[in-house]
């Protein structure tokens, strides 16, 4: 007997633990459908206020608008604003919640990618490129959880975490011009929102960097990866004649001119200094296969951007820097052959003939090569010119020499670059480096390279018009033993037509020797594939040789010759 009581009485007892225990946890449940991922601490109870702050940030993710109305205090104040209190929630199909959504939609609009960003445009480009240009303080907390992001394709979403609350004094507001002051409880809940894809997520300007006093197109930006947030949440608004008794504040309601409503001791928004940005050590695997994926793209602009989103994250990464100098360099030669209209049959010729343009051109006209299409100035041009592409380049070329020495050819072409840019000097030292570290059993490469040194040195004195000046006598050597080194007949014609070139800026000219030099250009450009009389000819009438040629009837027979 007295057995069974003791077992009687360890069952109640047991019963009364479970029941208390039942009473006191609330337990919830994550609903399924929502892009973005829920994480809370597994057997503690959500709040009303925690609860409602996350539904509502995963309907903003989600693009679900009739949660979003049903939670937003904007929204559901304008129902009542009026004086007259609402019992009951519009029907699902009631335009209400379209305005309610479109409102949200046209506020985060002002983040999203609209103008072409030309060579500084960042994956996944116009229209779809979240990008946060002013403080992160400055936004509402729905910015950084807005559908954008949440929806997955294009992206992977965004996880969401709630970190913690604590009450807030009591939210004031009115309901209507003349209405009382009334009051409502309020709660901060705090939210940590990381982004899974570093290639979608939003793009900041680099943290510390002032923003005002830099070119917003062209400033240092990064990628960001997670940040904390703050909601403002309000209660026990059914008994002020809400439809709801619980919402969220995010954006402010109320007129332009009216104060913010409601007033509260403390705003929702970006928790300062929160921020943490993707980095090469997190996403090291996604930027390599972004590489790969961005050489496949058939639109130069997606590939651009790609690339761009990668340096963003990692700005040493060496075969983005590699495929991108590449792309570059090849879409400022081309815009050279747009330029000149002269039809060049064989690729090699042609390249080597674009390069020569942009040698003659740069120490001219230097038009198409020194304005870019000016985002936010007065030009306003509907695409990028060639000079954006080369101011692009130079970032670019320049970490690929630290990251890659080896390259030879990025090197080569930096120098080549800093030429066209009117930067002699470096141009000149970028080269002689360069001719140090050839070693001697590549002569075809160090002719190569003496030819740009020797281009690099002329066009120093052409543009500073100093004839005395040594380097005119250095390219000309310079040239002449590329021409004795290489083989290569279309070396062989550079070499003699540079150093015919660097005659003309000598202070006593032999118009004799420039004629035989320019004789033996002419018999190799004709060897080549894809050469021409007309090519030829144009070679001659660029605006250095041109006058030479036309004063001096012993440059006639170049121009008859075929």
């Amino acid at each position: 007997m007295v057995m069974r009581r003791h077992v009687a009485f360890v069952l109640k007892f047991v019963l009364f633990l479970i029941v208390a225990v039942i009473g006191a946890v609330q337990i919830t449940f994550p609903q399924p459908g929502y892009a973005a991922g829920r994480s809370t601490k597994p057997g503690v109870a959500l709040s009303p206020a925690a609860s409602a702050a996350l539904h509502y940030a995963e309907a903003v993710s989600s693009g679900d608008r009739a949660a979003v109305g049903r939670l937003d205090f904007g929204c559901l104040y304008r129902l009542v604003s009026g004086g007259k209190p609402v019992r009951t929630l519009p029907p699902p199909a009631d335009p209400y919640y379209v305005s309610c959504w479109l409102q949200l939609a046209s506020a985060h609009a002002k983040v999203i990618e609209q103008q072409d960003a030309g060579v500084h445009a960042i994956w996944p480009g116009k229209g779809s490129l979240v990008f946060f240009s002013a403080e992160l303080t400055e936004y509402a907390p729905s910015f950084f959880v807005m559908d954008q992001m949440g929806l997955s394709p294009p992206g992977t979403g965004i996880r969401m975490e709630l970190l913690k609350s604590r009450p807030l004094p009591a939210a004031s507001f009115r309901l209507g011009e003349k209405a009382a002051m009334v009051a409502a409880p309020a709660t901060i809940v705090e939210m940590k929102v990381a982004y899974k894809d570093p290639l979608t997520s939003p793009v900041t300007f680099a943290p510390g960097l002032l923003t005002k006093l830099t070119n917003v197109v062209k400033s240092p930006k990064q990628a960001l990866k997670q940040v904390t947030i703050r909601w403002v949440v309000l209660s026990g608004l059914r008994k002020l004649g809400f439809p709801a008794d619980i919402a969220v504040v995010n954006l402010p309601a109320g007129r332009p001119d009216e104060s913010a409503v409601p007033f509260v001791t403390e705003t929702g928004g970006y928790e300062t200094n929160s921020g943490v940005w993707w980095g090469p050590a997190d996403a090291s695997g996604p930027l390599v296969a972004a590489v790969g994926r961005a050489s496949q793209l058939p639109e130069q602009q997606d590939r651009v951007a790609m690339l761009n989103r990668v340096l963003i994250i990692d700005p040493l990464q060496a075969e983005a820097l590699t495929i991108l100098s590449r792309e570059l360099y090849q879409t400022v030669l081309r815009m050279g052959a747009t330029a000149h209209q002269v039809a060049i049959g064989d690729p090699a010729l042609a390249a080597r003939f674009n390069e020569l343009y942009w040698n003659v051109y740069s120490e001219t006209v230097r038009t198409d090569i020194s304005l870019g299409m000016e985002m936010g100035g007065r030009l306003g041009l509907a695409q990028p010119t060639a000079a954006d592409y080369l101011y692009r380049m130079f970032p670019v070329m320049e970490r690929l020499a630290k990251v890659r020495p080896e390259d030879l050819e990025n090197r080569l072409r930096l120098g080549m670059a800093y030429r066209w840019n009117n930067d002699q000097e470096t141009a000149i030292a970028t080269h002689e480096v360069l001719l140090k570290d050839i070693r001697p059993e590549l002569p075809a490469l160090k002719a190569k390279v003496l030819i740009e040194l020797a281009w690099s040195r002329i066009a120093k004195v052409a543009w500073n018009r100093n004839f005395d000046d040594p380097n005119i006598i250095q390219a000309y050597k310079e040239a002449e033993e590329a021409l004795n080194l290489t083989t290569n007949p279309l070396d062989k014609f550079t070499a003699a037509y540079t150093m015919a070139y660097s005659l003309a800026f000598t202070p006593h000219r032999d118009n004799k020797a420039m004629v035989q030099l320019l004789t033996d250009a002419h018999h190799w450009y004709m060897r080549l594939p894809g050469a021409s009389q007309a090519s030829w000819v144009y070679l001659l009438g660029n605006d250095t040789l041109k006058g030479v040629v036309n004063a001096d009837p012993a440059f006639k027979p170049l121009l008859a010759l075929s």
